[in-house]
């Protein structure tokens, strides 16, 4: 199995990770938050920083990141792997819905972003009514968003000012057939230091079906950087089973992982 220690450029925020998850709602519980973001900040600003030739302000994009970093500090579970593994998509993720919320192909005003925003939820609302089989009136809509008949139009014509457009979507250079270029491969160098990310996601399960003992005892060596002779000494049981079992967890997991 690949080492389960964190990256050498990540910050070592396992022990705060830990207290966070015991700790309830409340100033200990903020501060330790806070703590946490700080420390990962720079994550979520290298990943914003893969979508600043799209149009977005860099520093909106490093403010969206930042917030999807928050929800993945507050929805972390430390017993489900390493922080950034967890981290990474999560950010990602909202960015690309910043994208999909904000990208637009027109510049409208401000006000007619807003309208679009509360005909396009109003809309879905209605669509997704039990029993639903035709597009909603504009009344309907009006209804629904408590807005008037003009603002409704208005609305639906800012629908067709923006378009998310897909990362596979092809470049103008990579058309030609066995090109195979996307807008993806446009956004940024892949970040050498997480390239393990992959890796870990696919031993997760492996390690999900291993007793807790043996999750304890490798959370010790990998996370807490323990040695063998400490760990022993901390379990109870001599250093040589405790070799055997680091030895015995790793194959499960590295078979699993393969399988």
């Amino acid at each position: 199995m690949a080492s389960c220690r964190p990256h050498t450029d990540a910050p070592d925020t396992a022990a705060a990770f830990v207290r966070l998850v015991a700790a309830p709602a409340g100033r200990e519980r903020d501060l330790l938050v806070e703590e946490l973001v700080t420390a990962w900040l720079p994550l979520a600003h290298r990943i914003a920083g893969r979508f600043k030739d799209r149009g977005e302000n860099l520093e909106d994009l490093q403010q969206v990141a930042a917030m999807g970093l928050v929800k993945a500090v507050e929805r972390y579970d430390p017993a489900q792997g390493a922080f950034e593994a967890y981290a990474v998509p999560t950010i990602t993720g909202e960015i690309r819905r910043h994208f999909r919320d904000h990208g637009w192909d027109v510049r409208v005003p401000r006000r007619v972003q807003e309208l679009r925003n509360k005909v396009r939820v109003a809309r879905r609302e209605l669509l997704e009514q039990p029993g639903r089989t035709c597009e909603p009136a504009l009344e309907e809509i009006a209804t629904g968003a408590q807005l008037t008949l003009d603002e409704v139009r208005a609305g639906m014509e800012a629908l067709d000012s923006y378009r998310a457009l897909s990362l596979d979507a092809a470049t103008a250079s990579g058309q030609e057939e066995g090109d195979g270029f996307s807008l993806a491969d446009t956004l940024g160098d892949v970040e050498a230091a997480y390239d393990r990310i992959e890796a870990r996601e696919a031993a997760k399960a492996g390690l999900r079906a291993l007793p807790e003992r043996e999750r304890h005892i490798l959370y010790l060596r990998y996370f807490e950087d323990m040695t063998q002779a400490r760990i022993a000494e901390k379990i109870g049981v001599s250093q040589m089973q405790i070799s055997r079992l680091i030895s015995h967890s790793c194959a499960r997991v590295r078979d699993r992982a393969v399988a």
